[in-house]
């Protein structure tokens, strides 16, 4: 099973821009320089979550703004915003079971119910944290 880091790297630009953007323009360019990750990963990731509507970045000169408040963005909300196949890619059933195996002509059906079970669980999990607990352990973590 594997997690993709863009949920992480969206949560950690998040961050900033709601700690630094209100005093400088954030662009994709420090985004970069803070997450150590490609401009370009950066922007796509920006574009993601402009799209759900978490985010406003100014045409031209740059620059990106939080869009709502910290208590209505969710962990669930910004994964699904970089990496809409998030769940379904977290438990995969291999794709070639054989037909003639009692087991492989089944497995699919088998695991469907257990997976998504699995798959209800973490979302109502990432559902149940906001921004603004992430936030508020990064003030605790990084007091100033």
């Amino acid at each position: 099973m594997h997690i993709s880091t863009k949920c992480s790297i969206a949560i950690h630009c998040l961050i900033f821009i709601n700690e630094y953007g209100s005093n400088k323009r954030v662009t994709s360019e420090l985004l970069a320089l803070s997450t150590g990750c490609n401009p370009v990963t950066i922007r796509n990731i920006i574009s993601a979550l402009k799209k759900e509507g978490i985010l406003s970045v100014k045409f031209g000169t740059g620059g990106a703004t939080l869009n709502c408040s910290l208590e209505d963005i969710t962990l669930y909300r910004i994964c699904m915003a970089v990496e809409p196949d998030a769940l379904r890619k977290l438990m995969g059933v291999h794709a070639m079971p054989s037909p003639l195996c009692p087991v492989g002509k089944n497995i699919h059906a088998v695991l469907e119910m257990p997976y998504n079970k699995v798959r209800d669980s973490l979302k109502t999990s990432l559902q149940s944290v906001t921004m603004k607990e992430i936030v508020d352990e990064y003030h605790h973590a990084h007091p100033e």
